[in-house]
């Protein structure tokens, strides 16, 4: 993180604030490799909370260089303007991924907006926050596309494919995670669009221990599947991710649709689209979505892959 490359930085956000997104938006993505020295940060606009995002030690002095540039950037006219409230810097390459407050203070929660629909936050407690912005065109596909239909969200996490769909009009959605706090926080953010709670399902079992009660609760018209890439325990992509395709056409009616995502890496689209011809050949690949343009990559295979089905 040369001085060359913080004065780009520095650059990106000031464009970025002036003005600012009226919604939540990344505002800079180094981990898609496109700026030399800058492939380990990220940065975020929570609406009234800057997000910075480390994800390597970059040692004492570049980090304090780093900490010297977002004070000026809190001492520009843009961000007077913006009368941002936090400046936070998370460290995501400690065990705890520690944040610290630059401007402010450290939040425990936050609300923010995305495509009109409201979610909170975790900020300074955990490595995630609870939502995937790079995930936002697959939510409003799946808002899109929800209408009148029941719908099986694999992977839950927050439930932000669950709040979608239920704005989107789905009749019903189960949401399946092994994590409950995180199936709480979902139950939270449908509570915060003031949705009827009645219409979606929470469980909070292992996937591949709970095909029944997935089975019996369908089947679906629309299947969401956004697993991790690893989850220590219960979960490897690379062994694991063919036996939910494989037992895909006993969940989902004709005509359904299926959002298959993966976002490793060294993972390219063929990965879905050839596994699923293997194991569930009644399904036909439509499409893959875009993704939103604040995530450039060097290589798009690297970035996220969302890709849609259709039985």
């Amino acid at each position: 993180m040369h001085a060359d490359a913080l004065a780009i930085l520095q650059q990106h956000l000031l464009r970025g604030l002036d003005p600012a997104p009226s919604e939540t938006r990344r505002l800079f993505h180094g981990r898609g490799r496109c700026w030399q020295g800058l492939e380990q940060i990220t940065v975020d606009w929570l609406q009234g909370v800057l997000l910075v995002a480390l994800f390597r030690d970059p040692g004492a002095a570049e980090l304090e260089a780093l900490k010297r540039m977002l004070r000026a950037l809190a001492e520009s006219p843009a961000w007077r303007q913006l009368q941002v409230q936090h400046l936070l810097l998370q460290h995501r390459y400690l065990p705890e991924a520690t944040t610290e407050a630059l401007l402010g203070d450290v939040l425990a929660e936050w609300q923010i907006d995305e495509n009109g629909l409201r979610y909170t936050l975790d900020l300074g407690r955990k490595q995630n926050n609870g939502l995937f912005l790079d995930m936002r065109h697959g939510r409003a596909w799946v808002q899109e596309n929800a209408q009148g239909k029941r719908v099986l969200n694999l992977f839950a996490y927050t439930c932000g494919f669950s709040v979608a769909a239920l704005a989107g009009g789905a009749e019903h959605v189960v949401n399946l995670d092994m994590a409950s706090a995180a199936l709480s926080r979902g139950r939270e953010n449908h509570r915060l669009n003031g949705h009827e709670l009645s219409r979606v399902s929470f469980l909070a079992h292992e996937l591949f221990k709970s095909w029944g009660k997935v089975r019996k609760l369908g089947p679906y018209d629309l299947i969401v599947i956004d697993p991790p890439s690893f989850q220590k325990g219960s979960f490897a992509l690379s062994r694991d991710y063919r036996k939910i395709l494989r037992r895909l056409p006993e969940l989902l009616n004709p005509g359904g649709q299926v959002l298959a995502c993966v976002n490793d890496p060294d993972v390219a689209p063929a990965f879905l689209v050839e596994g699923m011809a293997a194991e569930a050949p009644q399904l036909r690949f439509e499409r893959r979505l875009d993704n939103p343009p604040e995530f450039p990559d060097v290589n798009p295979d690297s970035g996220l892959k969302a890709l849609v089905f259709v039985r």
